[in-house]
């Protein structure tokens, strides 16, 4: 998710940091001084996060980068007065912040995320980290010649179920992996597409903005998968099959699936902003003697094969904010890297060079009494299917999927 005022972006860089200076990762001591750029929308829960943290002695919130600067009342109890302003560089230079937390509106993500490497200051950049594959190389690239940190807003990353899994698969718990399915069941009302200029965009003013179901609301469905998967970098990447429709009068898909082909199998995406019956979305590793099913938003795990009753395990998460502090002071690895989002944003390209979304025909949708929003009847099970079977819409006999779109390399 994004803020809805995009702060002003300063992309004059400075020297990269000294990685023997006092302030490096390896002389960093907590608490760490904070600025969040788009505090209001997503924001508001980095702020929460940001007095959890405070509250340990982890970080000190110092500035807020708002084109309209926050009221006292919009500012959680416990962070004190921290300086705003609506000029990002600026307001980094004169808070001395060592970290950057950037909730903004997704075209201004790179500019703004180098305008902090530029100063040496270090990340947490929100999911998607860009619009396009090459704005997200731009930024990759920039902030890794800069030499500072960054952290990619995916937290379910950070779920120490990741792990857990990965040590199931590793033990032959499933089998050998056949492939990774998700499935994404949402409802957002149309007052969701009016909440910004950008909202429900590809482009505004001729410039991408990508604002898909798949690339922003249920990334993390694309991200885990690829991580289940193990394929995380761009070049584990070597095909991308997409369908993208649309049953809201927006430019953006609401109602889509991919398919991505690597040397590790297949992961299969479905999602939808449509659902008639909202579910938490999860993903399913498929393996020749069992699967195993992650509720990414839950932490909980269902481990099903052959011969053995179902086992539900749950586990913690950490907060990817909380890994960053803990790489600059202790050294600690990142959890979620530009490297490991590479796989993702080859997704996010294929969905922004594919044809637009197609509109669903007026038939296949309809309005729920009393709901201002747009359900597509049978999309529920529509998208469980996909992840049940690795399939795509247009191969599970819908009447109004078209032939897939599909991307070599």
């Amino acid at each position: 998710m994004t803020a809805t005022t995009p702060p002003t972006a300063t992309t004059t860089p400075t020297a990269p940091p000294d990685p023997t200076a006092t302030g490096s990762p390896t002389a960093a001591t907590a608490p760490l001084p904070v600025v969040l750029a788009g505090a209001r929308g997503h924001g508001r829960w980095h702020l929460d996060n940001i007095r959890r943290l405070q509250e340990r002695g982890l970080v000190r919130l110092v500035g807020i980068c708002e084109l309209t600067p926050l009221t006292g009342d919009e500012i959680p109890d416990g962070l004190g007065s921290p300086a705003q302003s609506a000029d990002f560089g600026a307001l980094l230079d004169a808070t001395g912040a060592r970290i950057a937390v950037i909730c903004t509106p997704i075209p201004t993500h790179t500019d703004l995320a180098l305008t902090a490497a530029g100063r040496g200051v270090h990340l947490l950049l929100e999911k998607p980290p860009a619009p396009s594959y090459a704005e997200f190389r731009r930024m990759a690239d920039g902030v890794a010649e800069a030499g500072v940190a960054c952290q990619i807003g995916f937290q379910a990353l950070g779920s120490h179920a990741m792990p857990a899994i990965r040590e199931l698969v590793a033990d032959g718990m499933i089998g050998t992996v056949d492939g990774v399915g998700a499935a994404g069941a949402w409802a957002r009302d149309e007052a969701y597409y009016r909440r910004a200029p950008w909202a429900g965009r590809r482009r505004l003013n001729g410039v991408d903005v990508v604002d898909g179901v798949l690339t922003n609301p249920l990334a993390h469905a694309v991200s885990t998968s690829l991580a289940l998967l193990g394929a995380t970098r761009a070049e584990d990447v070597t095909g991308i099959e997409t369908e993208l429709w649309r049953a809201n009068a927006i430019e953006a898909d609401d109602t889509s699936c991919v398919r991505v082909t690597t040397p590790h199998g297949r992961a299969a995406v479905a999602a939808t902003l449509c659902a008639e019956r909202p579910d938490d979305p999860y993903v399913m590793v498929h393996g020749s003697s069992g699967r195993i099913t992650f509720w990414y938003k839950q932490d909980r795990v269902l481990l099903q094969r052959a011969s053995h009753g179902p086992e539900e395990f749950e586990y913690g998460r950490t907060d990817l904010l909380e890994n960053l502090v803990d790489h600059l002071t202790t050294g600690a690895g990142l959890l979620a890297p530009p490297a490991s989002t590479g796989a993702f944003m080859r997704v996010v390209e294929a969905i922004r060079t594919a044809p637009d979304p197609a509109a669903l025909p007026d038939r296949s949708w309809r309005r729920p009494a009393g709901e201002d929003r747009r359900v597509v009847p049978g999309v529920d099970g529509l998208v469980a299917a996909v992840a049940d079977t690795l399939s795509l819409y247009s191969e599970l006999d819908v009447d109004w999927a078209l032939p897939k779109e599909v991307t070599v390399g």
